[in-house]
């Protein structure tokens, strides 16, 4: 999603680099705001927002790399890739991330949502590029294109993607990183779509269709455990929704159900639209929105999913995800990167 406003701490926080190891405790932030007694399971009542790093332009896509147990995270309009660790702090991973053009292309023109598929590589969809990328960590080098046009023509700025374990892949679409966003003269499609990427054959990529054709500005994505649900958030501040489509054996997904809404955030008070999310192995679903994360647990049928409660960081809020063994939820949110200790587990 686009950069949305400035977060504001108590305490003064140094930059992003260089970075030391972390000898004192990190600053907090935010507060937890419990609506359900079932967020208790989840997360302790002494769990802190703890901020560990600051001065970014706009921090997005966190993924946990489990087999050299390090974080990484987009700085969208810096076009770079960073990396974390306990011991180093934060470094600069991959520039440029997500356009190799020459000149200036947009206020957003770098990598945004990053994962790790079946295969270990790092799938990044990349705004400047307008494409969804492969890359393998074991240093045989290089990126591969998954995916960049739809029925030939170009994507927008692909935001976020999900791996599923046959090895296809999910991807939003909005215009957040065109210079002019929708209303940018390069645009070629015709909507905001949800596409998949089809499995590799002899390791040629997958045929892109689309899945989702219907939503206006369709952005975080997600499994559930079982992959047999997908979830897709909206970012329109004007019709905020998370949406939950039954997958199906060809990889289409059936009809939608909203899981949360734009009434329910009018309940609560909870300003603009959703960014992104990850669901735990219970099928927990942690969206960020409202100036944080929040936190909604299934419910049968067709009704809303219950709100247990929100990780209230107090500013625009891009994206999280699990790591360390799998308890710790880390948050980019406007300039920084934080996290929280829980009692959830990613699945």
């Amino acid at each position: 999603m686009n950069k949305k406003g400035t977060l504001f701490l108590c305490m003064l926080i140094a930059g992003y680099g260089p970075v030391m190891a972390q000898t004192t405790p990190f600053p907090t932030i935010g507060q937890i705001v419990r609506a359900d007694s079932r967020l208790d399971k989840l997360i302790p009542p002494d769990a802190r927002i703890e901020v560990l790093a600051s001065g970014f332009v706009w921090t997005e896509g966190p993924v946990w790399v489990k087999k050299d147990a390090f974080l990484l995270f987009s700085d969208v309009p810096q076009n770079t890739i960073f990396k974390w660790t306990d011991k180093e702090g934060v470094t600069p991973f991959l520039k440029p991330s997500g356009y190799t053009g020459l000149g200036p292309y947009s206020d957003e023109p770098g990598s945004n949502g990053l994962t790790i598929d079946p295969k270990g590589r790092l799938i990044a969809c990349e705004h400047g590029d307008r494409r969804v990328t492969a890359m393998a960590m074991d240093g045989t080098g290089g990126k591969r294109t998954l995916a960049d046009n739809y029925n030939g023509k170009r994507f927008n700025s692909p935001n976020d993607v999900v791996a599923h374990a046959n090895g296809s892949y999910y991807f939003t679409d909005p215009p957040y990183g065109m210079p002019k966003k929708e209303n940018d003269p390069g645009r070629e499609t015709d909507g905001w779509g949800v596409y998949r990427i089809a499995p590799e054959r002899a390791g040629v990529p997958g045929a892109v269709s689309i899945v989702v054709g219907d939503l206006t500005r369709p952005n975080g994505i997600a499994f559930s455990p079982d992959e047999k649900i997908l979830y897709v958030a909206q970012s329109d501040p004007m019709r905020p929704l998370v949406m939950a489509y039954p997958l199906l054996a060809d990889g289409t997904v059936g009809k939608g159900r909203v899981a949360f809404g734009a009434d329910e955030m009018k309940k609560r008070n909870l300003p603009g639209g959703f960014d992104g999310m990850k669901v735990d192995r219970d099928g927990n679903l942690y969206v960020t929105g409202g100036g944080g994360v929040l936190v909604l647990a299934p419910t049968p049928g067709n009704g809303p999913y219950d709100f247990l409660g929100h990780i209230r960081i107090g500013g625009a809020t891009a994206n999280c995800a699990w790591g360390d063994d799998g308890s710790t939820l880390y948050i980019t949110a406007d300039m920084y990167l934080c996290r929280i200790r829980t009692l959830a587990r990613g699945w």
